[in-house]
């Protein structure tokens, strides 16, 4: 078998964001892979603009690295109790390329979030805005990290017993699903 391409979506833009280690975490624990974060600084959607303009070239090769990857891990913020609004633009524009390179892709949500449920209902609306995609999204084992701020030593590892054993169980399963 060949290695496995992993793609990490997170769905905040912070140099040091929560999620964005999360994902590199998760990475770590999904084992050997290629591993490649997506850049979703997309212009806010506009029908208008790509109307006269077309889709964005970033949109286009994001689109293509999405149906390229043999799986997906997406992680949100939480932000006003869903998930940010520029992980929603990025889906929105994505949906608006050629084909759909999420069909049947396998897919782990995740959360982290500075309060005590870690995301949880940003997660739970991250994957109603998937059900159009038709992936394969896993159920669980659910990951929301509480007081993210706390969650990572200074190496950038996942603190937490807890937090460490489910992710590396996700994380198996998502392997699993390829």
């Amino acid at each position: 078998m060949t290695t496995p391409k992993l793609l990490g979506i997170s769905g905040s833009l912070r140099a040091e964001a929560t999620n964005t280690k999360l994902l590199h975490a998760a990475a770590g624990l999904f084992g050997a892979c290629e591993f490649d974060l997506l850049d979703i600084r997309f212009p806010l959607y506009d029908g208008d603009e790509e109307a006269a303009n077309g889709i964005p070239q970033a949109v286009q090769d994001a689109a293509a690295q999405i149906a390229a990857a043999d799986a997906v891990i997406i992680s949100t913020p939480e932000y006003n109790k869903g998930p940010s609004g520029v992980l929603k633009n990025a889906l929105d524009w994505i949906s608006r390329a050629e084909g759909n390179p999420w069909n049947d892709k396998p897919v782990a949500v995740m959360s982290a979030a500075a309060g005590r449920a870690g995301g949880e209902r940003a997660q739970m609306v991250l994957r109603g805005f998937m059900v159009p995609f038709r992936p394969r999204i896993l159920q669980g084992p659910e990951l929301h990290l509480a007081a993210s701020f706390d969650g990572f030593e200074s190496t950038g590892e996942l603190k937490g017993e807890v937090y460490v054993k489910d992710l590396t169980q996700l994380m198996a399963s998502l392997r699993g699903m390829i």
